[in-house]
């Protein structure tokens, strides 16, 4: 079994420990290797004063016989039990399918015993010759020789319906009998020069980095893609940014809004750099002097992809391969910026909800501490009506005492004018007299609803005008605040 399978490396220490009777000490390069065989059980190692082990019975087994002696045991269990396993297998194949289509299409053997296995190949081969695979379906068996018998039940047009749909080939021209506007400017940025080509810093050019000799091959590749990519209704646009105070150039293919900036370049080989006379003369007069080690040559193959160090970078990019050709895999280039674009919108959308959801939450907030706002006002006023009235009540009782206090006889001088007075106050203070009103709503100001709120006041257009009125229709607030 797996779990108990010894390397190389493993089986020579296992060797050296059981050459020697005393326990042995282990190097400190092979201290992984020990460990190995200790979760195996193969030798028990001591960390004390020094990392020493001993080979156990089961490490001295295995180099007797090969086999962990637990690995033999499961074995044995195994075969043990093979005839009774073997004659639970489906009799034939009108059986396996059966089973298959009762557990949903898939059934798992984990790890069967020979005569097990025989037996449920015996199944699937009778299902497979004797017409029991219903129409429209087969039936796979993965692994017919060791490890998990699985056989699976398949709906072909089920399956075909999963698969992805083959990716459109883009032609690549022979021969540019009407170049598209962009290799055209890029040819003539090209100019006559014979060494090697690089446009990536010229305005209004396809960025490409390669050797003369593949200049033209580039700009087939260019010229396939970008019509392909217009003729999808995408768009190739000459970009220029603004990168630590200096220009830059690029072009993009604009797919729903996004645009995905590329670079086609050859890429290159290292090899051992050959000084030049000047570097030799440069090294006899100055010994300190180092030369590279090695030089950046061009291989002949091209690749195409985002510029480094732009936002896409490793995103998307395909070159010549060992088995195929740039050319063959501009499908593939443009639907990874297709599946780039989707992407995109997706997590836009995602980013959109995710901020209506945030600023509906904002506005609630705010409509419900308002509505707190409003209601701390007017629980204010009425507790102060209340506490008028009972002082009007209390002055009027004590006004009543007063005079029962002198029962028929006059008052004394000047407590007449000052209970007098006191009644007046007291029809002063009364509210219910006087008709009673809803008061006026506090202003709607920031730093107060903040505050109940508690968010941040200025996140969204503020919903209140100077009176305090909602004044955003398409934001309503959660309940009315009148």
């Amino acid at each position: 079994m797996a779990k108990y399978a010894v390397s190389a490396p493993q089986a020579d220490l296992l060797r050296e420990l059981a050459a020697v009777s005393d326990a042995v000490r282990i190097p400190p390069g092979r201290t992984q290797v020990a460990w190995a065989l200790e979760q195996r059980g193969l030798i028990k190692s001591w960390r004390g004063s020094g990392h020493v082990a001993v080979v156990t019975a089961d490490g001295r087994y295995y180099l007797k016989h090969g086999k962990h002696p637990r690995q033999v045991q499961a074995e044995k269990e195994r075969l043990a039990g093979d005839s009774a396993q073997a004659a639970l297998a489906p009799a034939g194949g009108a059986e396996l399918v059966s089973r298959l289509q009762s557990a949903s299409g898939t059934i798992t053997i984990a790890d069967p015993a020979p005569r097990t296995r025989g037996r449920w190949r015996a199944a699937f081969y009778d299902a497979l010759h004797h017409g029991h695979v219903p129409g429209g379906h087969k039936v796979r068996w993965n692994g017919r020789q060791r490890g998990d018998c699985v056989f699976t039940l398949v709906n072909e047009e089920v399956e075909k319906a999963r698969q992805s749909p083959p990716v459109p080939s883009i032609d690549v021209p022979e021969v540019l009998d009407r170049p598209h506007p962009l290799v055209r400017a890029t040819r003539k940025a090209m100019g006559r020069s014979q060494g090697t080509v690089d446009t990536r810093d010229r305005a209004e050019a396809i960025p490409l980095h390669v050797s003369r000799p593949l200049a033209d091959r580039a700009l087939r590749i260019m010229h396939a893609l970008l019509t392909e990519a217009e003729n999808r209704g995408y768009t190739a646009e000459p970009q220029t940014d603004l990168q630590r105070g200096e220009a830059l150039h690029t072009l993009a293919i604009v797919i729903r809004g996004r645009a995905f900036p590329l670079v086609l370049t050859e890429r290159t080989t290292k090899v051992p750099h050959e000084p030049t006379p000047k570097e030799v003369r440069q090294k006899e007069r100055n010994p300190w002097i180092r030369l590279p080690k090695y030089d950046e040559e061009f291989n002949g193959r091209l690749a195409l992809g985002a510029p480094a160090k732009s936002w896409y970078q490793h995103s998307y990019a395909h070159s010549d391969g060992a088995r195929w050709t740039l050319e063959s895999r501009l499908g593939l280039f443009l639907q990874d910026l297709e599946h780039l674009a989707a992407e995109g919108e997706r997590r836009d959308r995602e980013q959109e909800l995710l901020e209506a959801e945030r600023r509906r939450r904002w506005y609630a907030a705010i409509a419900q501490a308002r509505e707190q706002q409003v209601d701390q006002q007017r629980a204010r006023v009425l507790a102060e009506q209340m506490s008028a009235w009972n002082q009007a009540v209390e002055i009027r009782a004590f006004c009543q005492a007063a005079r029962a206090r002198t029962g028929n006889a006059p008052s004394p001088a000047g407590e007449a004018e000052w209970l007098q007075w006191a009644e007046a106050y007291a029809a002063r203070l009364d509210p219910l007299p006087r008709a009673l009103v809803t008061p006026p709503d506090p202003p709607a100001r920031r730093e107060v609803l903040r505050e109940l709120a508690k968010v941040d006041a200025y996140a969204y257009p503020w919903p209140f005008d100077a009176d305090g009125r909602w004044v955003l229709p398409q934001e309503q607030p959660a309940a009315s605040t009148s």
